[in-house]
């Protein structure tokens, strides 16, 4: 860590505004430097032990004499020997005081994924206990700092709140800008803090600074590799080696899934002849046929000579479900790297290993052990761990969920997410891509893809993660408050994809959106049976971003005309408990006519003894499909209402049996589009 004057000096130096000061290491140097700076002063400890100066007692402010600069001098070395005898003090700093604006932190670190990233947010000792900070990958524009700043809540402080003047945005831009530009020229920079920044009405100044720096630059780079061919996976031929007749083994669930797949299937070992009714080959030589992809569930201390063989005989494609490389410690690294040595000599790309294998319903494929298929559908799910696909598959299939692609990455030996995501991105039978990561080894690869992808596709992602257990001790406040989960989250913001928490909502907004595609804005209207879920319906609306829309006059008017006289005149839209079907109908009608003041329409539908849910159903289908818009299905009840979840399953509408699930998902939705909106963003379509 620099001292807080090399710091001080750096900065200066690449025209970013500090304070005037100088360096004292002995009490007679105090008071010459204490008169030549002017009053008032701030005095601070050098150490590089005291990272955070003032709980150790080594800032003092507001000294007014040298007399007084001399006893601050000795009152600090006194504090930071008895808060810590084993430091070592350099000196002090004595610099001038400046007068205390709105107090902002602009920090940087280098991040082992995206590289670096920058930090904004609301400054001050209380930093990691407010919390109020915006996040972005390097480099920005002075637009995406504009948007940062807008992002903070405490942002109308520096708008000019009540009482308080406005402070210089523009200046403020202007400084980040210059130390953003800063950052990302210096490669021996890794991570720094500049807490506080004083913003004033006019300029602003740093007036603290931690600056870490490295002598030796450790680039961010992983092999570059040419992108996944697509007409790979179109395979016409597979072979499992590792087949077995034992059912309870990896190999023998395999070739039972593989069964289906309507072209070739090869399995090989040397111990049998027939598995399945299939002939089995001994080796992969031994196949008179071109192979497309090889399965690999044989011990890890054979794949190398497998993947060897696979090369020699021409396949492309090689899926090693086997375990025992990286994730298993050095010896499986190294493993890990003689495979993925073979494989570069002869052109093979490598899925894994360790990982579940590959589905793609609509051509038959499925080369995992997973006891069951999905059916074919238009959502794509790439997932880094092999047992939520397996949970997430089981749960599909009541849940009438199709898949275009169910893809294991494992270790990303070779091919990583970046690769998939832009396969499905470019399938035709996917609509909705979702994400299940733990690690991205390239971020900035996976960044640019993910930027083309989503502006043509909606992606979802949940990253494992969040927690801090387990975490070390930062080293400075920006280190505390931009973690790793919180840089991913940004980078997906920055990416055009939607982050979710829990793989049930990264299913519901895949769905909606799979279905629906993007609303044209935020803008809703609620149309309900039940005055308790409307009600509620308005809760969840302000808890997740989405605007309920008043209501003009006439279209007020229009609804009086076949609403009871007791309805409640607003939105929500409570049409009473006793509402028909034709209720339903007419009110639809009015909406259809009106939907230029509205983006999305959930409907709630409860049992009751007047509406046939059936009817109101088929009314809802007709009332989608004349409307262009986002229509969300809340039919809400039990076995009455499985048949008209059929209509609506058979017609494309989604449907949540929970309303608040409903108003998540949507809300995901919401902030998204306004992301694009504010940040100035291409919107999608």
């Amino acid at each position: 860590m620099l001292s807080e004057p090399e710091g001080y000096a750096l900065l200066k130096n690449h025209g970013i505004p500090v304070p005037e000061f100088s360096v004292v290491r002995t009490r007679q140097e105090v008071a010459e430097a204490a008169d030549q700076a002017g009053y008032p002063l701030v005095m601070k400890v050098i150490s590089p032990q005291i990272i955070h100066k003032s709980d150790a007692g080594g800032v003092i402010t507001g000294i007014q004499s040298s007399s007084e600069a001399e006893k601050a001098f000795d009152a600090i070395l006194n504090h930071v020997r008895a808060f810590d005898p084993s430091a070592v003090i350099s000196g002090v700093i004595i610099e001038q005081q400046k007068i205390k604006g709105l107090e902002i932190l602009v920090g940087g670190r280098t991040d082992p994924t995206f590289g670096k990233v920058i930090t904004v947010g609301m400054g001050g000792t209380l930093v990691e206990l407010i919390r109020d900070i915006s996040i972005r990958v390097l480099p920005v524009t002075t637009e995406d700092i504009s948007a940062m700043l807008r992002e903070l809540r405490a942002f109308p402080l520096i708008r000019g709140f009540r009482n308080e003047p406005a402070r210089d945005k523009e200046g403020l831009i202007s400084l980040i800008d210059t130390v953003a530009r800063f950052f990302v020229k210096s490669p021996n920079i890794v991570e720094f803090d500049l807490n506080p920044v004083f913003l004033y009405e006019k300029g602003a100044c740093v007036v603290d600074a931690r600056i870490f720096m490295t002598e030796t630059v450790d680039e961010l780079s992983v092999e570059q590799q040419p992108p996944l061919a697509p007409e790979i996976l179109k395979a016409r031929s597979i072979a499992i080696i590792g087949a077995t007749p034992e059912p309870n083994k990896v190999g023998y669930a395999v070739l039972r899934n593989l069964l289906a797949f309507p072209g070739k299937i090869y399995p090989v070992n040397p111990k049998h002849s027939k598995i399945l009714g299939r002939t089995v080959y001994p080796e992969l030589a031994s196949i008179p046929d071109h192979i497309d992809i090889a399965v690999v569930v044989v011990p890890a201390r054979i794949v190398p000579k497998i993947v060897k063989e696979a090369g020699e005989k021409g396949i492309p494609l090689v899926i090693i479900i086997s375990s025992g490389f990286r994730e298993s410690g050095k010896e499986g690294g190294e493993l890990e790297q003689q495979v993925l040595t073979i494989a570069r000599h002869y052109n093979i790309r490598i899925m894994g290993p360790n990982c579940l294998g590959l589905m793609l319903p609509h051509q038959g494929i499925n080369t995992t052990f997973d006891p069951i298929s999905p059916r074919p559908g238009n959502i794509a799910f790439i997932s880094q761990s092999g047992a939520i696909i397996s949970t997430i598959v089981d749960w599909s299939l009541p849940e009438e969920i199709g898949f275009s692609a169910v893809i294991s990455i494992g270790n990303q030996a070779d091919l990583s997410f970046e690769d998939f995501l832009w396969y499905v991105g470019d399938d035709p039978h996917t609509c909705a891509i979702i994400l299940y990561i733990e690690e991205i080894r390239n971020g900035k690869r996976f960044m640019e893809i993910a930027r083309t992808i989503t502006s043509k596709k909606p992606v979802v992602a949940i990253k494992s993660g969040s927690s801090r257990i387990g975490q070390m001790t930062a080293a400075s406040h920006t280190g505390s408050l931009a973690g790793s989960f919180e840089v991913y989250m940004a980078a997906f913001w920055e990416s055009g994809i939607i982050p979710v928490r829990s793989m049930r909502e990264a299913f519901h907004t895949a769905e909606l959106l799979s279905s629906e595609g993007y609303p044209k804005g935020i803008r809703a209207i609620v149309i309900s049976n039940a005055g308790g879920f409307a009600v509620l319906s308005s809760d969840y609306a302000e808890q997740y971003g989405i605007e309920l829309v008043d209501f003009p006059p006439a279209i007020l008017a229009e609804l009086d005309t076949i609403l009871p006289a007791d309805w409640n005149r607003r939105n929500p839209v409570d049409m009473v408990g006793d509402a028909s079907a034709d209720r339903f109908a007419r009110t639809f009608d009015i909406m259809i006519k009106n939907q230029d003041t509205w983006d999305i329409a959930f409907v709630i539908a409860v049992p009751s003894a007047i509406s046939d849910p059936i009817r109101v159903a088929n009314e809802l289908v007709r009332f989608s499909k004349n409307t262009h818009k986002m229509t969300v299905g809340c039919m809400i009840g039990g076995d009455s209402m499985k048949t008209p979840l059929r209509i609506l399953r058979d017609a494309g509408i989604p449907n949540f049996p929970d309303l608040e699930d409903a108003f998540k998902a949507v809300g995901n939705i919401c902030r998204h589009i306004c992301w694009e909106e504010y940040h100035g963003r291409n919107c999608h379509p």
